[in-house]
């Protein structure tokens, strides 16, 4: 394991900080920050601790964010919304006197190609627990030069991961209380940004054609089209926090209780959940947003968002059958063979052709709406494990398509939530501690063993069925027209332009 960066007399408080590698010498050079998860110049822990570097040995500082073909499959939803965002951020750190640097290709060949070839001497990157993005940082730190140290900030959880704990845990209930005991340390106000005095000189940065980037990014990922009901970028995050109009602290948070399990009051949500995945906006604003109106619940907030990375940073088979406890790998395979009452292929679902209307209408919602409410998304996972040959191939499905159609997939939440659903992952944590009461999982039933079961009466129940079924099929609809009008619009122009062009 990397080491934490002792305790300094800096910005950035040493706990969040790990030395990947040590540089073998002392220079003046740039320091460069790769900025991939947290893409946000307010609020960011990683860019402030490369800042202050730059500024106490009077280095200039550029930050650089390296674009790949379609990082583990995205398509233009995710790639549209992503870009928008980076070309604000772009104007946002021209105006604080820091170069942006967009990169093209893979990023264990491009950054050190950069260090080298601008002289640096630090290297700062902020964190991820996906196992990709930790490989890609082993192999740039054994390329880079030994005059170059390499320093990870955990930018994106509010207690740092490795402070927070060192170890997988079972779930919520064994890792709330150490959060909860380092949260006055750690969930503390952010430092403005130093001014720094030696600007970059290195070379003026290349123009990035963001229209033409843009253009071919949709083009590729165009099976799964942009959405647009969230605007990118900073400014569009705090509006959705906090804003006048429909901020979730502002106007509806009042209703979170009430509305949060309702499929059919979505804006019972914060709507923050893009923002958070793509680092738009800080999970640490949020909180302390929130605690500044005196509201327990960001607690709670923190702690799943937190678990989730921690899971996916201990348990290398994050995203796999061996990912689950021994428990229920066991009770999913002793019910592998079972008779199902219906077999449907991954296309079928993917286009939502089961003989489930609320299925339907929840994979419908994520394809053309990009998000899914978060219980249809328990219910949805379940039934694929129900409708498919076997646990691994339902897990498979799972992610396969949150990945593809969530704006936020493709993402440690995102992982877990499939794994709760169809592997048990964090749910009933007592099955685990209470080992010798044999109160593993929840009642055996056929499929799911030991597994937590959702159904439709369950379902309706609980809300509004019908209603959320009548609801996606209008949203559908609109989405539909909408897109047409886009689409048809140029043709309509070029068709009024050979008209005129006429005798």
């Amino acid at each position: 394991m990397a080491n934490v960066h002792p305790l300094q007399q800096g910005l950035v408080h040493g706990g969040r900080i790990r030395v990947l590698k040590p540089s073998s010498s002392s220079s003046n050079g740039p320091v460069v920050y790769w900025m991939f998860r947290d893409q946000r110049a307010s609020d960011n822990w990683a860019l402030l601790h490369a800042a202050d570097l730059a500024a106490r040995s009077s280095a200039p500082l550029a930050v650089v964010f390296n674009l790949f073909h379609r990082f583990l499959d995205a398509h233009a939803r995710q790639l549209g919304f992503m870009i928008r965002g980076l070309r604000l951020l772009s104007l946002r750190l021209q105006s604080l006197g820091i170069p942006f640097l967009l990169l093209r290709g893979d990023a264990v060949d491009t950054i050190p190609d950069l260090l080298y070839r601008c002289g640096a001497s630090y290297l700062v990157t902020d964190f991820s627990p996906l196992r990709q993005v930790r490989a890609w940082k082993d192999d740039i730190c054994s390329r880079v030069g030994p005059g170059v140290a390499v320093h990870e900030v955990d930018a994106h959880n509010v207690v740092p991961l490795w402070v927070a704990s060192q170890k997988l845990e079972y779930g919520a209930r064994t890792i709330r209380g150490k959060i909860h005991k380092l949260l006055p340390e750690y969930l503390v106000g952010f430092p403005e940004l130093p001014v720094l005095e030696n600007k970059w000189k290195a070379w003026d940065p290349p123009e990035i054609d963001w229209d033409d980037l843009l253009a071919d990014v949709l083009r590729r990922g165009e099976d799964v089209p942009e959405i647009r009901w969230c605007e990118p970028g900073e400014a569009g995050a705090m509006e959705v926090l906090k804003g006048s109009k429909g901020g979730f602290l502002t106007k509806r948070l009042k209703n979170y209780e009430s509305d949060r399990n309702d499929p059919l009051k979505p804006k019972g949500l914060s709507g923050l959940s893009p923002y958070l995945h793509f680092g738009q906006i800080s999970a640490q604003r949020c909180a302390l947003e929130a605690q500044a109106l005196r509201k327990s619940q960001s607690k709670e907030l923190i702690v799943r968002r937190e678990l989730a990375d921690n899971f996916c940073y201990y348990q290398p088979h994050y995203d796999s059958l061996q990912g689950a406890w021994e428990w229920a790998q066991k009770t999913l395979m002793d019910h592998a063979g079972d008779k199902r009452e219906h077999i449907y292929t991954k296309e079928q679902l993917e286009k939502a052709k089961t003989a489930d209307p609320l299925w339907n209408a929840a994979q419908l919602e994520m394809v053309h709406y990009g998000k899914m409410h978060g219980f249809m998304r328990m219910y949805w996972a379940k039934k694929i494990l129900e409708w498919t040959t076997g646990p691994e191939e339902a897990l498979s499905v799972a992610i396969y398509l949150n990945d593809k159609y969530e704006i936020d997939g493709r993402d440690p939440n995102g992982y877990v939530g499939c794994m709760w659903s169809i592997c048990g992952i964090h749910d009933q944590v007592y099955t685990i501690i209470w080992n010798l009461s044999c109160k593993q999982g929840w009642k055996e039933r056929p499929v799911f063993g030991k597994i937590r079961y959702m159904n439709y009466a369950g379902c309706k129940r609980k809300f509004d069925v019908d209603g959320y079924i009548s609801y996606i099929n209008k949203l559908v609809f609109e989405t539909k027209k909408r897109k047409s009008e886009v689409i048809s619009a140029p043709i309509a122009n070029h068709v009024q332009k050979v008209m005129k062009s006429r005798p």
